[in-house]
């Protein structure tokens, strides 16, 4: 199956750009907007705007509110997320291409 977020959740994550070391996707939704179980490799994430997410991984769920300018390293994993704030979320995710030498099995649910 595959788990793309550009190709599952086209309507909020669209390519930007595109070589063949990394891949930058912007991510943009709206209150009470969730997303379906989609992928990421390794990425770096850059908010553009404050916002409060739920996201879900398995039976795993956690409540973040993250603040506008924020970057955070977010290990490859798999998701999936719902927007439950009053504002819309503008992010950017700068995917790597190349894996890590050792994969770390933590997954990444937000700033504590």
């Amino acid at each position: 199956m595959n788990l793309d977020p550009a190709e599952t959740n086209p309507q909020h994550y669209k390519v930007v750009f595109e070589n063949d070391r990394v891949r930058v996707l912007e991510y943009t939704d709206s209150p009470g907007d969730s997303t379906t179980v989609h992928e990421h490799p390794d990425s770096v994430m850059y908010t553009l705007s404050s916002f409060r997410r739920r996201l879900f991984h398995g039976d795993a769920q956690r409540d973040v509110e993250i603040s506008a300018g924020t970057t955070a390293w977010v290990p490859a994993q798999q998701h999936r997320g719902e927007n439950t704030g009053d504002t819309p979320t503008h992010s950017i995710f700068v995917e790597l291409k190349e894996p890590a030498p050792d994969q770390p099995d933590d997954v990444y649910l937000g700033p504590d």
